[in-house]
């Protein structure tokens, strides 16, 4: 299989994963502004989990930029990735109408977790078939994002049963340093290959 088949494959199941999130949204029963007022926690869950969803889609879309070759080991660890995101459309969906409810916080920390993990494992398993000094491993480099990452989902999951509103205010903070643009890709590819 090539890098740009593997590709293709997660980015349609992405896409698939951010349509189920949204059919779960439910339109109000009435017709004024007032009644959408129930329905704005899982709106602001949904908005979470679709940034979640497209911080991995353009990561791993910048990811397979760089990449000069896959094998077994890496579809594997690709298809590790992608079921830890599509439990992410199960964990919205409970935390949403249970904003501040401990269970929920703490399911989808795990799921958020399973898959910072799980990508960490996609570029480790990348980084193996890959040179030391490939466009790969100078991109990725040390991964202080992602480390840290991993680690304030930790903190997050073990204080949900506590203030599981901390725990979604850490998940946010994680998304907000992911949206900063990282241009660790862009550095390594030369100028025609970062347009296109």
């Amino acid at each position: 299989m090539s890098k740009h088949r593997l590709e293709a494959f997660s980015d349609g199941v992405i896409a698939v994963l951010i349509t189920i999130m949204v059919l779960e949204l439910r339109p109000p029963a009435g017709d004024h502004l007032s009644d959408l007022r129930p329905l704005v926690p899982k709106v602001l869950v949904y908005l979470l989990s679709f940034v979640f969803l497209a911080i991995y889609w353009n990561n791993h879309h910048h990811l397979m930029q760089i990449v000069e070759r896959i094998d077994g080991p890496v579809l594997w660890a690709n298809a590790n990735l992608l079921f830890w995101l599509s439990l992410t459309p199960v964990a919205t969906a409970w935390l949403g109408p249970h904003l501040g409810a401990s269970a929920p916080a703490g399911v989808y920390g795990v799921v958020l977790l399973g898959s910072a993990i799980a990508f960490t494992i996609l570029c480790r398993a990348l980084l193996r078939i890959h040179a030391t000094d490939s466009r790969l491993a100078i991109a990725l480099g040390r991964d202080w994002k992602g480390k840290l990452s991993i680690v304030v989902y930790v903190v997050a999951i073990a204080v949900s049963p506590f203030v599981p509103w901390l725990s979604i205010a850490l998940y946010i903070v994680v998304a907000a340093v992911w949206l900063v643009p990282d241009r660790r890709v862009e550095r390594v590819m030369p100028k025609a290959e970062a347009k296109a």
